[in-house]
Parts: structure tokens; C-alpha cells; sequence
């Protein structure tokens, strides 16, 4: 990606295998998944990324960041990882045949995944656990909203709270409903035929990761010591969901409830719990559409065109 702008923009290019450094691997990758964080990146949107991510043009061309294949190579100082180990996680530059990270953001591949489902995992479901167990504090036989269940994120979320003993309400679009039914939700609201704010349920969790519903609203949904974590949902085009987590972030020390932004930061024992989870048959990615590498534009549109259930996937 050498400029920002639409999937288009990608362009397969040849570039030297990668040398770690210190505490680094290099993962020779046989699957990549695609993600809304690969959207929004590509075309820089929200804008104010650009304060992250370089004003006029990406500071690092290199696309994706979900990964799982085998070790290639290891640098100095790596503890735990072998050249032949099958590993998953997040690397920047996952979009390619080869990617180098550090070791932290690796883990073993779960036994009972191929390739392909694996690299569906690490951000996605990553960002569901860290949500509803850490900041969430999850706890059985409490009830739980997921809005926004049937993305790349609500799957895994719809899933990982029912293994917690959760009661689970998903809320998602009608060509939805019978998939987030089958991850086990008990409740599924279609947003296109009834608001959420009309409930007149009242829940002890609350994680937001899609929609535009202001927290002071969603508040109303909430027991009154509940908690409402948020991760994302839709927002302008100069700074998307961030005044929405700012705002939940000011009010949540003068109210008895709890609001709590956050981004998820995948490292290797998240994944280590991942893995048991899934290896407990606990939770299984849903994989939406596979691609090919060469067509990782078609796989960022797909995407972006908002129509896709939980991941999509690109094989190397």
C-alpha cells in the first residue's frame, strides 16, 4: 500500500525473507485474515490515524496483521519458539509469505485448527476475551449484551460468554440472526426491526463493538453497578468512535455504573487462553469468505462492504 486510499491501492511486490533481531521471529505465514482494523488502515479512517500512522502517505507499506504458519526463523534471546513450530498471532505485514514480529506476539497454534481458521483468531478474538474477561470481569449467570454480534469480533465475543456461563444477547442484522442463534445466544435483537434502546431488559454487561449509540444512552440498558465495555462501532469521518470513548471514559468515575473503553493488545497469554478455549472445543472461528493472497483487494473490500459474517481469510 503505498499510498492511502481504496483496496486498490494494494499492490503484491517482491521483497527480501526478513532477518529477526533480538527477540524476534520470522513466521513463514500459510494464512492471514483480514480485519475492520485493515480497512480502516488502508484508507486511513478515521483520519486523525494519520497522526499515528503517517500524515500523507502509510509509514509502513506493508498490509495485515493476523497471521498463523510456521516459524522460519528466530533471533536472539527467543525463549519457547523453534524454527518448525506452528504458531499463530499478529505481525504488521501479515498480507505475505513471509513476517517478522516479536516473540510475545506469538503463540502455538491450537492442535485442532488448520491453518486457515487459525489465523482467523489472534485481534479478533483476542479483543473479545480481553473486553468481556478483563474489563468486563465476566461472570456466570450474568447477562450480556453483545452488540455488533455477528462481525469478526462478536462471533468469537457470542462464544467465549457462553463458555463463561453468560445469558447472551446478540444483537446483529436479520441475514444474522440464525448464525448468532447457533453460537449459542439465547436472545438475538435485529436491529432492523427493533431498537435496542426500546429494551426494557436491563443487563450486567454490556460490550459495544458496533453501532452508534452514545453511552450515556446505552446506560439505560445497564444494572445499576453494570458495566458497559466499548471497543468500536461506526463514527465520523474525522475521528470515528473516539469521542464515544472519550466520553464513556469521562463519565465513568461519576456514575455508579462502569464505562470502559479500550484496545485490544494481542500478546502470547491471550492466545495461550485462546488456545485452550478452543482446544476445549469452547469456541470456533467462523469463517466467512477465503481468498487467495494475490486477491487481498477483493478480500479488504469484502470488508468493508460491512455484508460479512464473522472472518474473512487469505491463503499464502
Amino acid at each position: 500500500r503505498p499510498r492511502y486510499g481504496t483496496p486498490d491501492v494494494l499492490e503484491c511486490v517482491d521483497l527480501t525473507t526478513p532477518t529477526p533481531g533480538e527477540g524476534e521471529v520470522v513466521v513463514q505465514v500459510c494464512a492471514a485474515s483480514v480485519g475492520a482494523w485493515d480497512t480502516h488502515y488502508l484508507a486511513a479512517d478515521p483520519l486523525f490515524m494519520r497522526l499515528i500512522t503517517g500524515l500523507r502517505k502509510p509509514r509502513n507499506p506493508l498490509a495485515g496483521i493476523d497471521l498463523a504458519g510456521r516459524v522460519q526463523a528466530i533471533g536472539p534471546s527467543v525463549d519457547g519458539l523453534e524454527v518448525g513450530d506452528e504458531v499463530y498471532g499478529v505481525a504488521d505485514g501479515a498480507f505475505a509469505e513471509y513476517a517478522c514480529t516479536v516473540e510475545n506476539r506469538l503463540a502455538r497454534k491450537p492442535a485442532n485448527l488448520s491453518f486457515e481458521d487459525a489465523a482467523a483468531v489472534p485481534t479478533a478474538a483476542a479483543t473479545a476475551l480481553i473486553g468481556l474477561r478483563d474489563h468486563g470481569r465476566l461472570q456466570s449467570g450474568q447477562r450480556v449484551m453483545i452488540i455488533g454480534a455477528s462481525g469478526g469480533v462478536g462471533t468469537f465475543a457470542t462464544q467465549i460468554a457462553k463458555s463463561f456461563g453468560a445469558e447472551v444477547t446478540a444483537v446483529c442484522a436479520t441475514p444474522s440472526v440464525e448464525l448468532v442463534r447457533s453460537l449459542g445466544a439465547e436472545h438475538v435483537i435485529d436491529y432492523s426491526q427493533q431498537h435496542v434502546l426500546d429494551l426494557e431488559d436491563h443487563f450486567d454487561l454490556i460490550l459495544q463493538l458496533a453501532g452508534q449509540d452514545r453511552p450515556l444512552k446505552l446506560r439505560s440498558l445497564l444494572t445499576p453497578h453494570g458495566t458497559l465495555v466499548l471497543s468500536s462501532g461506526e463514527g465520523g469521518r474525522w475521528i470515528g468512535p473516539a469521542a464515544r470513548l472519550v466520553t464513556a471514559l469521562a463519565v465513568s468515575p461519576f456514575v455508579s455504573q462502569r464505562l470502559c473503553p479500550f484496545v485490544a493488545d494481542p500478546l502470547r497469554p491471550h492466545l495461550d487462553a485462546l488456545r485452550e478455549l478452543i482446544e476445549a472445543g469452547e469456541i470456533t472461528p467462523v469463517i466467512d469468505r477465503t481468498y487467495p493472497l494475490d486477491q487481498a483487494a477483493l478480500a479488504v473490500e469484502h470488508i468493508r462492504s460491512g455484508h460479512s459474517k464473522g472472518k474473512t481469510v487469505l491463503t499464502v
